[in-house]
């Protein structure tokens, strides 16, 4: 399976700041250090990666990449492969958040409780927020911290 999302990065203080989102539903409720990611999604057939994660980056978030003060400019952060299997490619912009914006994600369902026969409706992803870059390599998924890596490398 291969995924695509973007990596949005701000300068607060002379530091690096990353924006990640945490998944939503029942089995992230209560997991933190290495649950979080970048904004990503399953590329569908032979649809371009960068197009599907400039348009995951808008269903998770409820904010276009322009929304956030993003330009044109997409830095190619290369692939990563996570332990379940799954590739991701990411791409960095610089942009910002407004403070007391709320992640407005898309929704997914799901039987809940387990073999229960009810289907609730959950969020893809129930909170998003910039971390500095020690406290994001401590919550991102472990194989997405090269993408911190790389845009450290780009950035300098």
């Amino acid at each position: 399976m291969r995924s695509a999302g973007l990596l949005m990065y701000r300068k607060r203080h002379g530091k690096t700041e990353v924006f990640l989102v945490h998944p939503g539903g029942p089995y992230f409720r209560k997991r933190d250090e290495g649950s979080w990611s970048v904004p990503k999604g399953v590329i569908e057939g032979d649809e371009p990666p960068m197009e599907r994660a400039v348009k995951e980056f808008a269903e998770e978030t409820g904010r276009s990449v322009e929304d956030c003060g993003g330009g044109a400019e997409l830095l190619d952060l290369g692939e990563v492969t996570q332990r379940s299997g799954k590739v991701v490619h990411a791409w960095a912009f610089a942009g910002d958040w407004p403070d007391g914006h709320e992640v407005v994600s898309n929704t997914f369902e799901l039987e809940w409780p387990p073999h229960s026969g009810s289907r609730r409706e959950f969020p893809e992803v129930d909170q998003g927020r910039f971390f500095d870059l020690e406290e994001a390599r401590s919550r991102i998924n472990g194989a997405q911290v090269a993408f911190l890596d790389r845009l450290v490398d780009e950035l300098s």
